[in-house]
């Protein structure tokens, strides 16, 4: 009960960060949202969610992970009733931010309390499959559930829904639930607080930002650099703290660190991909956004089987060879999707999807036990912290660097050809705002000219796909080098409890 509890509640979390996918191109056409605004309504809720997920965990380790737990369904529920009624894509960025406040305080929580309630090795890596599962469906059926609520209702629904789920969530786990908290833990770190959301929040800035006012721009530089600046000040600063939020030693550990690592570069692609193929789905081959939603399902139900078995599986062969399995899945997922043209077909994409999935669902449960397995109980808040900070930093990347790819192509290619258009210039800038709203000016115009407005938007998109789909190909074959260098076959027993007063005490697990 505990389980279903804590994988229920992180279904619909793990759900927001592809559920508003498919409702891309309305935002385009009731918002009014640029490219460069549909990549932050994505990503503000992301960039949150790990840049908080540290404080997070280490909140719950000190003052106990059931409260941190129902406080952060309770604030995503309200940050979802807000998103559904905002009025302006500012709003909806905001909004979206606070929904990330919520969920940083979730999902952490619940791999902690999972791995505190599941203290045997074989129990554990049954339940961080089950785990797993329920992350990978989420991010996967998140197009379908989009979908489904765009075909019935109006596109703040797609939030809306989220409210009822989070609010039953808490209410079952004030009741079946247990609490833990590390009793050897210490004051809050602020000051590497604020460094890791200044860091992350900077960094994936200027990442988006790039293509509309350029990648040498003083501004998107100075985000860039000064993002990177900041983290490694963060990493410099975490290392000589007297209290850490994150312990630096944990990374000692080649187990940890390089799960840690492939984890975020698995959801680089994976979130990347699905931002890419939803907007593909809609605006190249016509879908409907239930359409397009349905459609993605292969990925998701192919994980859904897998990632429970990855874990027997790496049991019975080591983990390095079934996590490299995966990865080379997705990386061929992902090459045959760059091959698609603008003349191409869902059934040219059926395959890629397949393999995606199954990727994802062979290297996302070994990599998530090898990340807790090395970990000493007491430290399950901040272990699971960083392992959801490592795929929440991936995914916004992911979605932000490939995203920017696809949108500098894109605008590139169109430029010199909008100028055969007889066109104001504030058209042209709304035509290579995106490809939705492009394809909203060519309704307009109608006839031959619209016609032929259509499908040049639709060849710059494609011609930007191809690259922005290498690209993170490109980052999962270094994910598979990591593993191959780094990632131990088999596991070790977790080190010992650090830092406990008195000798002997163990963490802290009282029931409900």
């Amino acid at each position: 009960m505990v389980l279903a509890v804590l994988c229920v509640s992180l279904l619909v979390v793990s759900l927001d960060n592809t559920i508003l996918n498919v409702a891309l191109p309305v935002l385009v056409a009731r918002l009014h949202a640029s490219s460069s605004e549909l990549q932050w309504i994505v990503d503000s809720y992301a960039v949150v969610f790990a840049g908080l997920m540290l404080v997070a965990g280490s909140l719950g380790d000190r003052v106990g992970r059931k409260p941190v737990f129902v406080a952060g369904l309770l604030l995503f529920a309200a940050g979802s009733a807000w998103s559904a009624f905002s009025s302006s894509p500012g709003m909806l960025i905001a909004a979206r931010a606070s929904m990330g406040i919520g969920a940083s305080s979730t999902m952490p929580s619940t791999l902690s309390i999972l791995t505190n309630v599941f203290t045997g090795e074989r129990d554990r890596a049954r339940a961080i499959g089950i785990w797993a599962g329920a992350t990978g469906l989420g991010v996967a059926i998140g197009p379908v559930a989009g979908g489904w609520l765009l075909d019935r209702f109006w596109w703040g629904s797609v939030f809306l829904v989220n409210v009822p789920i989070a609010i039953t969530g808490a209410v079952l786990a004030l009741w079946l639930v247990p609490d833990s908290r590390n009793p050897a833990s210490r004051s809050p770190d602020l000051v590497g607080s604020v460094m890791s959301m200044v860091g992350i929040g900077s960094l994936l800035w200027g990442i988006i930002d790039a293509p509309s006012r350029g990648w040498t721009s003083p501004t998107v530089l100075a985000a860039m650099i000064g993002g990177t600046a900041v983290c490694g000040l963060f990493v410099v600063w975490e290392h000589r703290s007297s209290h850490p939020m994150l312990n630096i030693g944990f990374f000692a550990s080649a187990r940890f660190s390089a799960a840690v690592a492939t984890l975020g570069l698995v959801m680089f692609a994976l979130m990347g991909g699905l931002f890419l193929m939803t907007q593909y789905l809609q605006f190249s081959l016509g879908y409907t956004p239930l359409e397009a939603g349905l459609r993605i399902v292969p990925i998701a139900g192919v994980l859904l089987v897998t990632a429970p078995l990855s874990n027997l599986a790496a049991t019975r062969l080591g983990t390095k060879p079934v996590v490299i399995v995966g990865l080379g899945l997705i990386i061929a997922g992902l090459a045959a999707l760059a091959r698609l043209t603008v003349h191409g077909t869902y059934q040219d994409a059926l395959p890629a999807f397949f393999l995606m999935g199954a990727g994802v669902g062979l290297a996302f449960a070994p990599c998530t036990e090898s990340v807790m397995g090395s970990l000493p109980v007491s430290q399950a808040g901040v272990g699971s912290a960083t392992n959801g900070a490592s795929l929440q930093t991936g995914g916004a990347l992911g979605v932000a660097v490939m995203g920017s790819i696809l949108d500098g192509r894109y605008q590139g290619f169109l430029g010199p050809r909008l100028t055969s258009y007889p066109v104001p210039a504030p058209v042209v800038g709304t035509i290579k705002s995106s490809l939705g709203a492009a394809l909203a000016v060519a309704d307009h115009v109608g006839g031959a000219a619209g016609a032929a407005l259509a499908t040049t938007a639709r060849q710059a998109f494609m011609s930007g796909l191809g690259p922005a789909l290498t690209a993170g190909a490109s980052v999962v074959a270094a994910a598979a080098v990591v593993v191959a260098a780094a990632l131990p076959n088999r596991g070790t027993t977790a080190p010992p409890e650090p830092d406990r007063e008195p000798a002997g005490h163990h963490s802290e697990l009282t029931g409900s």
